[in-house]
């Protein structure tokens, strides 16, 4: 601790500054000494030391003086008072103006020596205190979660409180709220933020490729595997496993993720090995799982295995204050990626952005502001660039399944149902999207 401190020993007298110099340097602090007042304003000007040690009385400025001006040029400094001159209000007077505490001449060098110490613990205090804000801003603000509203912050304080842990986690929360962001913010401020976040989209996976996918193949497995191939648990070993969309994965799998997560053991497909891998799992899912135990579509041990805790992320209906701070941050995102120069929005279409419920979330409003500054004038978003006039497409629809079957719709004929160009502007892989044009029963114009 002693070598994170500094000193600087103000005194008009060489015998005093001298005697103090050596005895702090002796204790690994490390030190400097001015004269008087005058040259002791000259060096904080251009350093900053954690501890002042000024007398009282020198010639031209006085050490009350001083410590005023100290204060003055905002330094965070300790400081500490000699006087040959104790008297009670010299010292009430110098305790008032902010010093941490005083000393008289002829001192005990054990008496200071003692005060230095206890005035080095309460800057590490503070240094450590200063730490911990610092990393719970960095929590904050981790990868691109926006929000400080108070269902938000409630959600950043559990993902803090569970990242240190190496629990099993659920995030529930509709389409489109950032549960893949939350599952990233407790990888990365864990201890196993060193190894990997692998993640698999258990709903764009047939069971047989799932399979493939979390446990690995061998050579000759099935037909098409033409080589060795390591599964996700084994990938994600020291690290995490972020499985979205867990509701979706059948019984069978079901049996065979709870035997995993329960031996932290597997064998690849057609192999006959068993490895082991270390990896915490984190799960999302925009159903109620715990409605599906009781109905008996999830089994009711893994459930209980992946629910150790729970992370609820809210819909964007319910923070509204966030939703100015969600546009900001899109719009430079948008502009730096299309090399645009910063624009703003009107205040009529944020006011309108704020009253709007958004069926698809965050992901719906970040959709609205890349579309706005694709089509806008490069200038200023306006109200008509973003579809939320009250004869829009959207308020046709009551629910967000009908309006997202009307926007597949549109996306599939506008690219002539092109699958790939048409995943691509729906940003889903071509599985997914051949999973919903299935799940709506779409047809393709003839």
């Amino acid at each position: 601790m002693a070598k994170q401190i500094s000193l600087l020993i103000v005194d008009d007298e060489e015998s005093v500054r001298d005697s103090l110099y050596n005895w702090f340097i002796e204790d690994d602090y490390y030190v400097e000494c001015a004269e008087d007042a005058k040259e002791a304003l000259s060096i904080i000007e251009t350093k900053n030391f954690d501890i002042i040690i000024t007398d009282i009385k020198m010639p031209g400025m006085d050490g009350m003086e001083m410590h005023r001006r100290i204060r003055a040029l905002n330094k965070k400094s300790i400081v500490i008072i000699m006087t040959a001159f104790a008297t009670v209000d010299t010292a009430v007077q110098a305790l008032k103006d902010g010093a941490f505490d005083y000393i008289t001449k002829p001192f005990d060098p054990d008496e200071l020596s003692h005060l230095i110490k206890n005035a080095a613990k309460q800057i590490t205090l503070e240094q450590e205190n200063l730490a911990l804000k610092e990393k719970f801003t960095e929590l904050e603000n981790v990868d691109d979660i926006v929000g400080d509203s108070e269902p938000m912050k409630q959600v950043l304080k559990e993902v803090m409180s569970v990242a240190q842990s190496n629990s099993s986690v659920v995030i529930t929360g509709e389409s489109g709220t950032g549960k893949e962001l939350i599952a990233r913010a407790i990888h990365s401020n864990s201890p196993r933020k060193y190894f990997p976040l692998v993640s698999v989209h258990c709903g764009a996976l047939s069971e047989s490729l799932l399979e493939s996918e979390l446990f690995g193949h061998e050579k000759g497995a099935f037909t098409g595997a033409m080589y060795n191939r390591k599964g996700r648990f084994e990938m994600a070993d020291g690290g995490t496993i972020f499985l979205d969309e867990i509701a979706t994965i059948s019984a069978k799998m079901q049996v065979e993720l709870l035997r995993v997560l329960e031996t932290k053991k597997f064998v690849r497909v057609g192999g006959n090995k068993e490895i082991s891998s270390d990896f915490r799992v984190i799960c999302a899912t925009n159903r109620d799982l715990k409605s599906m135990v009781e109905k008996g579509t999830f089994r009711e041990d893994l459930y209980y295995r992946l629910n150790v805790v729970n992370i609820n992320v809210p819909p964007l209906r319910e923070r509204p204050s966030d939703i100015p701070l969600l546009v900001n941050f899109f719009i430079k995102k948008y502009c730096v990626a299309m090399n645009k120069e910063p624009i703003s929005i009107d205040e009529q279409a944020l006011i309108r952005m704020k009253e709007f419920d958004y069926p698809g979330n965050v992901r719906e409003l970040e959709n609205m502001i890349e579309r706005a500054i694709v089509i806008g004038d490069g200038k200023k978003i306006r109200l008509s660039d973003l579809p939320l006039a009250k004869d829009s497409v959207i308020s046709g629809y009551e629910s967000l399944e009908d309006l997202e079957k009307a926007h597949i719709i549109q996306i599939l004929n506008k690219y002539g149902w092109n699958i790939s160009q048409s995943a691509k502007a729906l940003k889903v892989d071509r599985v997914t999207l051949y999973n919903k044009i299935k799940k709506f029963d779409l047809k393709q114009p003839e």
